[in-house]
C-alpha cells in the first residue's frame, strides 16, 4: 500500500510459485476457509459444530478452553458481506502493520487482541454469563494499530486514519451503548486501547505528537540550578629578565644610561631587584 518497510522482519512465512505469503494473507486465508466450512456445516445441518467453537463463559469455566481463541473463526454465513470486508480491512491493514514492526512482533498483537477479550470475559462470567464470536473487534484493532503508526495517512474522503478510527470508535460506542451491551463495549474498548498502548510501547507512532506531549508533562521536570558564568582569568607569563634587559643594556652602552626614559628605568630596576632576588 506505502511500500514502507522499517523491519528486518518482513520476510514471506512461504511462497505460492512466485506468490510471497506473509503472515496477514494466511490468517485471512485461515478466516476465509472457516467461513466456507461455515456455510456448508449450515447447510447439511451440522451448524452445532460452530456452537462449540463460540466463546461461552459458562462453558469455557467449566472446561471448554478451546473457546478462548477458536470464537474469532466462527463466521456465520449470515454475516458474509461484513466478513468480507473485514478480510479487505484485515488484508489492507494488517499486511502494513505487519510491514512496519515485522512478522513476529505482528503476531504477538494479533494473538493478543485474540485471547485479551475472552480472558476479560472469562472473569466478567463470574457475575455473569456473556460470549462472543467472531473477529471484528480483532481487525478493528489491527485497524486501530495501523491508525497509530499512519495517523495523517488520508483515507475515503481525504480524511486522515486517525480520525477514521476515532470516528468508527464513537460510533460503535453509542451503538454498544444504546443497547446495554457492556460486555461487548468492554471489548471493543479493551481491543482499542491495547492495540494503541502496544504500538505506542515498541515506539511507533512518531507523528503522534499529543501524546508525547501529555507524557511530557507528567514526568517530574528537571531542577535547574544557575551557575555564574567563569571569569577568564589572565595569565602571565614569567617575564625572561635577561631578554628585558638586553635592549636597555645596549642601549646604554652606546648612548649612556642618561639615554634611558623613565619607564626603562623602572624595567632596569625590576630586572635588578630579580636578579638580587634569585641571588639570594
Amino acid at each position: 500500500m506505502f511500500g514502507v518497510t522499517t523491519s528486518d522482519d518482513d520476510q514471506p512465512v512461504t511462497w505460492v510459485g512466485s506468490y510471497p505469503v506473509h503472515a496477514t494473507t494466511l490468517l485471512v486465508g485461515v478466516h476465509s476457509i472457516c467461513a466456507v466450512l461455515a456455510c456448508f456445516l449450515t447447510a447439511f445441518g451440522a451448524g452445532g459444530i460452530l456452537n462449540l467453537m463460540m466463546f461461552d463463559s459458562a462453558e469455557a469455566l467449566r472446561g471448554a478452553v478451546w473457546q478462548v481463541a477458536t470464537y474469532a473463526f466462527v463466521h456465520p454465513p449470515s454475516r458474509l458481506i461484513w466478513f468480507a470486508i473485514e478480510m479487505y480491512m484485515l488484508f489492507m491493514f494488517g499486511r502494513e502493520v505487519e510491514r512496519f514492526m515485522g512478522r513476529k512482533p505482528f503476531l504477538v498483537l494479533y494473538g493478543l487482541l485474540l485471547l485479551a477479550p475472552t480472558l476479560l470475559l472469562s472473569a466478567w462470567g463470574l457475575w455473569e454469563r456473556t460470549g462472543i464470536a467472531g473477529s471484528s473487534s480483532i481487525h478493528f484493532g489491527v485497524f486501530v494499530a495501523f491508525a497509530t503508526i499512519y495517523p495523517r495517512v488520508e483515507m475515503l474522503l481525504r480524511i486522515p486514519a486517525k480520525w477514521v478510527a476515532l470516528a468508527f470508535g464513537a460510533i460503535l460506542t453509542l451503538q454498544l451503548l444504546a443497547s446495554h451491551a457492556w460486555s461487548e463495549l468492554a471489548v471493543l474498548w479493551l481491543s482499542i486501547g491495547g492495540a494503541f498502548a502496544f504500538i505506542r510501547m515498541r515506539g511507533a507512532g512518531p507523528e503522534l505528537e499529543w501524546w508525547s506531549n501529555l507524557k511530557e508533562r507528567f514526568q517530574p521536570k528537571p531542577k535547574f540550578k544557575v551557575v555564574p558564568k567563569p571569569t577568564a582569568r589572565r595569565v602571565v607569563e614569567p617575564e625572561d629578565v635577561h631578554v628585558s634587559i638586553d635592549p636597555l643594556l645596549e642601549k646604554i652602552s652606546k648612548s649612556g644610561i642618561n639615554s634611558l626614559t623613565a619607564s626603562e628605568r623602572r624595567a632596569l630596576d625590576r630586572a635588578r631587584n630579580q636578579l638580587l632576588n634569585k641571588s639570594k
